[in-house]
């Protein structure tokens, strides 16, 4: 995570390069920093760097203060991110293969794993066939290819893009710009300031706009508030659903509740009655007979006769 909070830079010529910058960068984002000459973009890079320090404010990377971090720290720091610059800053008498290594044998690695490691990475950049040309034999967008793969072999978490479009024609730009999205999709950081706002449109990341010195605009903030928004909506929605089901099964329960009333009533409307009354017809017998549990007793002698009066 890359944090800045209420973070300036003055230089000693007076110049504001920045003016209580917060921001927060997270792990696995990829982030446009654009603006004008002079807006403060360069600034911004080189404190992620530790190349400059803020003058007042606190920048966080990588578990690192960088306004507290020791002299003896800062080479340790820098190697958790890899840095691609506009001229691509290749050494002219090494091959492509030797350019990226040196990067892996200035931090001591072991030649076992160089060799295993720069041919992985170079085919990641599509630069598997350059392996053994010179810097001079190359495009200016394989160059920068080179330069990215360099950036790559030491598996940083975060890249930082230097403006890396703009020794190279349009059609690279959007070559090297899959490249780094591809690689972000991996879950790598990626920063890139860039002046080139079709690729900015094209590609639909987040943008960081620094006008004076100042972020004016960042549409991250703009996703967060979307997400809190949305967020807001669905918990919204699903307390109706919860009262609409609640009301529901309240209505069930109330329904239920009359059902058994209702049934209780019918059950005690054909209870016999505590006292014996003489039946005085075959219906009223067989009514008798069965609240009483009687059906198999022939009480048929007991009724009167059709004429209404009684067997003899």
């Amino acid at each position: 995570m890359i944090e800045f909070k209420n973070v300036s830079k003055t230089y000693d010529n007076g110049t504001h390069a920045l003016r209580d910058v917060t921001l927060t960068i997270n792990d696995g984002e990829f982030v446009f920093v654009v603006g004008s000459s002079g807006a403060g973009k360069s600034t911004f890079l080189k404190i992620i760097m530790r190349e400059q320090v803020a003058n007042s404010g606190t920048v966080i990377i990588n578990d690192y203060n960088l306004n507290k971090i020791k002299k003896r720290d800062i080479p340790k720091f820098r190697r958790t991110m890899g840095i691609v610059f506009q001229d691509f800053r290749l050494i002219q008498n090494m091959t492509v293969y030797d350019n990226v290594a040196f990067a892996m044998r200035v931090i001591g690695s072991k030649e076992k794993e160089i060799r295993k490691r720069v041919p992985y990475v170079l085919s990641l950049v599509g630069l598997s066939s350059k392996a053994r040309q010179l810097p001079t034999e190359l495009s200016g967008g394989e160059q920068q290819r080179v330069a990215l793969a360099r950036a790559l072999v030491n598996n940083a978490g975060v890249i930082i893009a230097d403006e890396p479009t703009g020794n190279i024609d349009p059609e690279m730009s959007y070559e090297i710009l899959e490249v780094l999205n591809q690689i972000n999709k991996t879950g790598t950081t990626i920063i890139m300031v860039t002046h080139e706002h079709e690729l900015v449109r094209h590609f639909n990341h987040r943008v960081i706009t620094i006008d004076q010195g100042s972020v004016i605009s960042d549409t991250g903030v703009k996703i967060k508030e979307e997400a809190v928004h949305t967020a807001v909506a669905e918990a919204e929605t699903t307390a109706e659903k919860i009262e609409a089901a609640e009301q529901e099964i309240m209505e069930k329960v109330e329904k239920s509740h009359d059902e058994i009333e209702e049934t209780k009533q019918k059950i005690k409307e054909k209870e016999p009655t505590a006292y014996y009354i003489q039946p005085n017809s075959d219906s009223e017998l067989e009514e008798f007979m069965k609240n009483y549990g009687l059906d198999d007793i022939d009480y048929s002698k007991y009724l009167d006769d059709k004429d209404g009066g009684a067997e003899e």
